[in-house]
């Protein structure tokens, strides 16, 4: 087998570990079970989530097998790390449904078939335990003066909030999870972000006090743009996975925006370009970045959506910010009744609602900046009010700034 360990390294995915020298070897020698816990509280994954499964999906390329877990069991109570208050809690029907979301959404990047990979929720193990017998044989192994010096538990505690028991037990069926799953599928490697890390260590140890086996935790960096925003957010919220809730082209946008200093890393963490052409990509400047940029919101969108969508949505970016009128099909749009756009709506109003603008402040704001247009016409007087007499072939082509386009399409009733 090639040493993907070397081959995560070098595309960064490799922040901390148990023991580097004994995972390169565990990787390089025999196909290993490794796994990654997600988190079902919504029924999409976001960009964010991209780093641990573009890492999943390496191991399952270079041999390995992957378990994919959603955290029906730990879910209902709620994890603390890196959190600074309590989540909110969510019902076993809402875990389930949104399981089944993210199981399509991983199922683009690996084959868990359940003979190459595995889908599973850690509450087929959690709902059935006995609490007595819990304490007596797991939470014997456990330390609360060890526990409480993870970051995400300290935090809580010196809040007012505090923190609740329920999220205390939370490592705790964290680190049985890890010993269920090397004692039925002899997972021998959890991944997860760098906020896991007490999490995963907790594992590890349960193993080997239980086992008296080694097993291994590797975690990757909790990733930052260039400008400091949080990995996959952006002004207008969150960049999802989920077609309904950022479109391909919204997605395809997001990494043709990204900033130049983050090309070449994205590259890296989010396609499966080989890392001369990564480093090629990266080494270009001024206008030739543009390329590159391109080849990530390419390679980026075909993984999440697929060839046709990414075609679609490059094709659509082109003409939009080429030279040429747009080609609107993969275009946001919104349907619009052709009554209230006879009544007429509020130019503010209007860019707000279509989400070109995340507040009536900031759409005020654009457009006394000459930053709105509609038809490709600038509009900068706050009090316009848009109606049917703008009409350009049935629809309204909105635009903010250079980048964001918006189409209002208009239903005839």
């Amino acid at each position: 087998m090639s040493n993907v360990f070397e081959a995560l390294k070098e595309r960064g995915f490799v922040q901390q570990c148990t023991n580097e020298e004994n995972i390169s070897q565990l990787l390089s020698n025999k196909q290993i079970t490794y796994y990654v816990g997600f988190d079902p509280t919504a029924d999409s994954l976001h960009a964010g989530s991209l780093v641990p499964i573009m890492a999943m999906a390496h191991l399952q390329r270079a041999g390995h097998k992957p378990i994919a877990i959603i955290g029906g069991g730990t879910t209902l109570i709620g994890d603390p790390s890196d959190k600074t208050e309590m989540r909110p809690m969510i019902s076993a029907k809402e875990v389930e449904e949104n399981g089944a979301s993210i199981l399509k959404q991983l199922q683009r990047y690996l084959n868990l078939d359940n003979t190459a990979g595995l889908f599973l929720n850690n509450a087929e193990w959690l709902l059935s335990l006995n609490y007595i017998e819990f304490l007596r044989d797991i939470g014997k192994h456990f330390r609360v003066n060890e526990m409480i010096r993870a970051e995400g538990y300290r935090q809580r505690l010196e809040r007012e909030v505090g923190l609740s028991f329920l999220e205390f037990n939370y490592q705790l069926l964290q680190a049985y999870d890890y010993l269920c799953l090397f004692q039925e599928y002899q997972c021998v490697l959890q991944l997860g972000g760098d906020d896991q890390w007490g999490n995963i260590l907790a594992g590890v140890d349960l193993v080997r006090r239980i086992e008296g086996e080694r097993v291994h935790g590797l975690t990757f960096p909790l990733l930052t743009t260039a400008g400091g925003a949080k990995m996959g957010k952006t002004a207008g919220g969150a960049i999802w996975l989920d077609a309904n809730r950022t479109s391909p082209y919204q997605f395809y946008q997001y990494w043709i925006n990204v900033d130049d200093r983050d090309v070449e890393r994205f590259l890296a963490y989010f396609t499966f370009l080989p890392m001369d052409e990564v480093r090629r990509l990266g080494s270009l400047e001024h206008d030739e970045i543009r390329e590159a940029k391109a080849v990530l919101a390419y390679q980026a969108t075909k993984l999440a959506h697929g060839k046709d969508e990414a075609d679609k949505a490059q094709a659509t970016s082109r003409a939009a910010f080429g030279g040429g009128g747009p080609d609107l099909d993969a275009m946001p749009t919104t349907n619009i009744p052709i009554e209230r756009l006879n009544a007429g709506i509020p130019i503010i109003d209007l860019f707000h609602e279509v989400g070109l603008s995340t507040s009536k402040s900031e759409a005020r704001r654009l457009i006394q900046q000459g930053g709105a247009y509609i038809n490709e016409k600038q509009y900068n007087t706050i009090d316009i009010v848009v109606d049917a007499s703008l009409l350009e072939e049935n629809a309204l082509l909105l635009r903010a700034g250079k980048k964001r386009y918006h189409r209002i399409v208009v239903n005839e009733g």
